[in-house]
């Protein structure tokens, strides 16, 4: 049985007043949805506020949830839109805030790896990633949204056009747009020509 397959059963329990369901489809999700959230919002107990609203705002709309649609991908657009209601209530332009060591954190023996390297070596993809993580926060929200769902999360241009709500066109354009940004602050670094991304 696949992810869906199994979400869909939890919601079908949910559905039929069963709320230890919900608290499964809770615990599955909660890390994935702040990670998500916490590439908008700074404020880290902001994040678990929005992300518990989050919660709160699916649970109520689960009867009206048929399915056809993965229930992450619907579940991650409820969190997009509510940290853009926060950040919309609180004058705030969403941020990058993880870099890309704390990603690499839940990647196993990565003290190893690190330790294993040069100095120069580390020096360069430290300074790889703080420029990989300015070029994303400076991104407009769309693009920053789009290619935090592709690249971190995974999802494919299907469920990232389902979460943002738009045309599958539209995700396309959004993360090579992104992806574009970010490689023309990267090719210094790289000495990379002008018509080569990475």
């Amino acid at each position: 049985m696949g992810d869906r397959e199994a979400d869909r059963i939890l919601v079908e329990r949910v559905q039929a007043g069963d709320k230890q369901a919900f608290g499964l489809l809770v615990t599955k999700y909660q890390r994935k949805l702040a990670r998500l959230i916490s590439r908008m919002v700074r404020d880290s107990a902001e994040v678990e506020d929005i992300v518990q609203e989050s919660f709160i705002r699916a649970y109520r709309a689960l009867p009206s949830f048929r399915n056809d649609s993965a229930f992450y991908t619907w579940l991650y657009r409820i969190g997009v839109n509510t940290a853009k209601n926060w950040l919309m209530t609180h004058g705030r332009r969403a941020q990058l805030t993880h870099s890309v060591d704390d990603e690499a954190e839940g990647q196993g023996d990565v003290e190893l790896l690190h330790n294993a390297e040069t100095p120069e070596r580390l020096l360069m993809t430290k300074e790889l990633g703080d420029t990989v993580n300015a070029a994303v926060e400076r991104l407009p929200e769309e693009l920053r949204t789009a290619i935090t769902l592709r690249e971190i999360e995974g999802l494919s241009y299907e469920e990232i056009a389902e979460v943002m709500d738009c045309p599958i066109g539209t995700v396309r354009s959004r993360i090579f747009r992104a992806r574009d940004a970010i490689s023309a602050k990267l090719r210094p670094l790289l000495d990379t020509a002008a018509d080569k991304r990475w």
